[in-house]
């Protein structure tokens, strides 16, 4: 297929965040697919409605109307981990306002592609407890993609997916090379030309960090961003307050803004 307008929806991942530009700004798996589709569709349009900190519900109304009115032929959809972290989280719920997004871009005409979560038990050992919720998660969202025909790039039976070197040090957002990952793995499922499977290969073996390494670093994941994203959540503060998109309107992929 070609494409002529890419939108893409989401939170922090398709934000951008972990993945700095040489200006200070935010790159991401999104903007990295964005040139990847360019490169097959010469004069491609890109908007990126995300912003991070955002449940799907929010997600939903905030970013659906706007992307259903830019008329895209190509759109991605990943969100989800905001809502799965905080307590009272329901699954069902979440994918419901999930597919209502899924329903409308590709009634719309778009092809759309989502991801499944990784298993953050294997990212981050203190937050195993919630496992069962991102495998509930992903087989819901796995079957609402299947009734609407939307593409799904399942992340959570590869070895990579859970790999120290794909994640930043919050462990929330990717890094650089999972950003990459990510873009190479949509292209491959968008069936883009010079795409193929290797997205999914586990990376070259590494040293295993010692018990007191493995100690050292937990307690500093939980002081560096556990402790102020609750302290930030008691106080009803959000890290989406008082942003917009970074890239609300299609413009062409050259002009790409990362935006801070």
């Amino acid at each position: 297929m070609t494409y002529q307008r890419y939108v893409a929806l989401g939170d922090s991942q398709t934000e951008g965040l972990g993945d700095q530009d040489e200006r200070g700004g935010y790159r991401g798996w999104a903007d990295r697919l964005a040139d990847q589709l360019a490169q097959a569709n010469p004069g491609l349009q890109y908007a990126n409605l995300a912003v991070r900190g955002l449940g799907v519900a929010q997600i939903r109304a905030r970013q659906l109307e706007a992307a259903v009115a830019l008329r895209p032929d190509v759109a991605t959809v990943v969100a989800g981990m905001n809502d799965l972290i905080r307590p009272g989280f329901r699954a069902a719920e979440v994918v419901a306002d999930l597919e209502e997004i899924f329903a409308a871009l590709t009634a719309a005409g778009a092809v759309v592609a989502t991801l499944t979560l990784p298993d953050i038990g294997k990212i981050a050992p203190l937050v195993a407890r919630l496992r069962p919720r991102v495998i509930e998660f992903n087989a819901l969202v796995t079957a609402a993609a299947d009734r609407h025909g939307v593409l799904v790039v399942d992340t959570y039976p590869h070895a990579f997916a859970t790999d120290p070197r794909m994640w930043s040090a919050d462990r929330l957002h990717a890094s650089p090379l999972g950003h990459a990952r990510i873009a190479a793995a949509v292209s491959h499922a968008l069936g883009l030309p010079g795409s193929d499977g290797t997205w999914n290969l586990p990376l070259e073996p590494q040293a295993r960090p010692t018990s007191w390494q493995a100690i050292h670093t937990e307690v500093t994941w939980l002081a560096s961003f556990v402790a102020p994203w609750v302290y930030r959540r008691l106080r009803g503060r959000s890290s989406a307050d008082g942003r917009t998109a970074k890239r609300p309107h299609l413009t062409p992929v050259a002009s790409v803004d990362t935006g801070s």
